[in-house]
């Protein structure tokens, strides 16, 4: 049935009039009452009586008028109610993120947009990896490196890479590597995330060719925090995100080794294309990509060519 069947019922109603509803619809009143005539036939009840003038409800047509009014009010308001998601940010904002990414940039952006929005209720749900957003509920994902889906709209919030690094006091003390064979001779710290290969470093094409590293070490986690705090206390050598190493870099407590080899991992805001133009994900985003600018501008994610080739 639907909609349209309620709409014309209570228009045919108000009116009480085959003429004037057809007037109204743009119709033939011969249309009016064979579309009356099979709902009538749909539902297995008469629910109007009809004149040679005028139509009246039945006791049954004034119980379906009156709940068919009903539901039409709350498809009108529902309706309002989502054209208003779409102004104003309003309902449940579910974000999925990276431990450390989340305590570092993404917490303060939810502190500061739910004091400006309070009729939003933001949950934000940390994971080791990413979660599949669709299956799982959530409007949006802070992700490293590419979307896995086309059906998902990725908006670049930040140019990143991983270098591999290690603290000045592990490199003095072992030698820096001179090559990718030379990290099976290194410490190395792992983390161990759900759905990679933990043990296997794979780095963007050098020279037309694809390099990896097969590593191994005594210490691995699944909190890339706790895996830095090792790494700055100098028990061995750890692939992670510039975004985080930057400013040990340059204050001297880390030193990237073998440069050349990196990935690629830009941060990204991914979230279901139905989401494209609801406000409530639009505008965190847009706080987002801010609070990373100005973040960038203070204290630079990425690290210079100079920064780069002075560490090895």
């Amino acid at each position: 049935m639907g909609e349209g069947d309620l709409g014309f019922f209570v228009l045919l109603a108000r009116h009480e009039s085959f003429v004037e509803t057809a007037r109204e619809m743009g119709v033939t009143a011969s249309a009016v009452s064979r579309r009356l005539a099979r709902l009538e036939e749909k539902l297995g009840v008469r629910l109007m009586n009809r004149t040679t003038r005028r139509v009246s409800l039945t006791g049954e047509g004034e119980l379906y008028f009156s709940k068919a009014v009903r539901l039409l009010g709350e498809i009108e308001e529902l309706e309002n109610s989502l054209r208003v998601g779409l102004e104003h940010p309003s309902g449940l904002l579910r974000i999925n993120a990276t431990f450390g990414f989340s305590r570092t940039y993404i917490a303060p952006t939810v502190a500061e947009f739910s004091e400006l929005y309070p009729e939003v209720e933001v949950q934000l749900v940390v994971t080791d990896a990413p979660l599949n957003i669709v299956e799982q509920g959530f409007d949006l994902n802070i992700r490293f490196g590419n979307s896995p889906s086309s059906n998902l709209i990725q908006r670049l919030l930040q140019r990143n890479r991983r270098f591999m690094c290690a603290s000045t006091s592990y490199l003095e003390k072992h030698g820096s590597p001179k090559s990718l064979k030379d990290l099976t001779h290194r410490d190395c710290i792992v983390l161990r995330q759900e759905h990679d290969i933990y043990d296997i470093w794979r780095f963007d094409d050098v020279a037309g060719e694809t390099a990896s590293a097969r590593v191994n070490g005594r210490l691995s986690t699944n909190d890339g925090e706790m895996a830095r705090e090792w790494m700055l206390g100098g028990k061995g050598i750890m692939l992670r995100s510039e975004w985080d190493i930057s400013r040990h870099v340059r204050d001297g407590h880390l030193r990237v080794v073998l440069p050349n080899y990196f990935q690629t991992a830009n941060i990204a805001a991914i979230y279901p294309k139905r989401h494209n133009l609801t406000a409530k994900v639009s505008i965190f985003v847009d706080m987002l990509a801010q609070r990373l600018q100005s973040e960038n501008l203070s204290a630079p994610f990425q690290l210079t060519p100079e920064e780069l080739g002075g560490t090895n």
